[in-house]
């Protein structure tokens, strides 16, 4: 059936308040000592930090960029499975490594979502391959659908070769077309991922700002000299020795 655009606006309208609630969660439950044992000390040295407010902000950003983008990964794969499941009733896969499952034209296609086109190594990308290859055994053994396409699907970017011999990768508007059939949602959906940022943003902003005074604090009471210059053999201490 056609996609109703007014359903995926108010999908995305609900569910995107759980992406700005766990980051404000997130802000709000962290620690310093996990901050610092999660990033690289020598890159941040090596960028000749000299400040302790400039490294705990520098450090900070660095950690919570990388969960947003895991956060915002989940919401967009759930977005793409509700997108599908209007248009194709797709669903949530059951085979390890395959997010979603759906029927067209007589074909069954299988897909691993990804946020964007660049998100593993070649160990990650063999890992989905062999996915790739149980689930369509799986499905050739328990269903009368012979025909079985597996699908790298990412949010967004775009990809110049989309046949990868054992599985095709769709990315940016070829992806979101792909599971809903429409050519212009991938540019649909910006809008009402915009629903109440403002206020979210301003919320966060006041978390962040006392994580990282208290952070500061912290940091200079445990890694700074009396002097106020900061200890970075403490620092690779607690990073990376082997007992502490």
């Amino acid at each position: 059936m056609p996609l109703d655009l007014d359903h995926v606006r108010v999908f995305i309208e609900q569910n995107i308040q759980l992406f700005h609630q766990k980051r404000i969660e997130s802000i709000q439950t962290i620690k310093l000592i996990t901050v610092l044992k999660r990033k690289n000390p020598y890159l941040f040295r090596a960028k000749n930090l000299v400040t302790a407010s400039d490294l705990v902000k520098t450090i900070l950003d660095a950690f919570l960029s990388s969960q947003e983008e895991g956060i915002f990964s989940g919401f967009l794969e759930q977005l793409a499975i509700f997108i599908c499941n209007q248009v194709y009733a797709g669903r949530k896969s059951a085979a390890t490594g395959v997010d979603l499952e759906f029927d067209k034209a007589n074909v069954t296609y299988i897909v691993a979502i990804k946020s964007g086109p660049n998100w593993g190594n070649s160990s990650q990308i063999q890992k989905m391959k062999d996915d790739f290859r149980r689930a369509k055994k799986v499905l050739g053994t328990n269903r009368t659908a012979t025909n079985v396409v597996a699908i790298n699907g990412c949010c967004y970017g775009r990809d110049a070769t989309p046949d990868k011999g054992e599985y095709l990768k769709l990315c940016g508007q070829s992806f979101w077309e792909f599971v809903s059939g429409d050519q212009n949602l991938y540019i649909d959906i910006i809008e009402p991922l915009g629903h109440k940022a403002h206020e979210q943003n301003e919320m966060f902003n006041h978390e962040y700002a006392k994580v990282v005074n208290k952070f500061t604090a912290q940091f200079i009471n445990v890694f700074c000299d009396a002097d106020g210059a900061i200890n970075w053999d403490a620092l690779i201490r607690l990073n990376s020795a082997t007992i502490q």
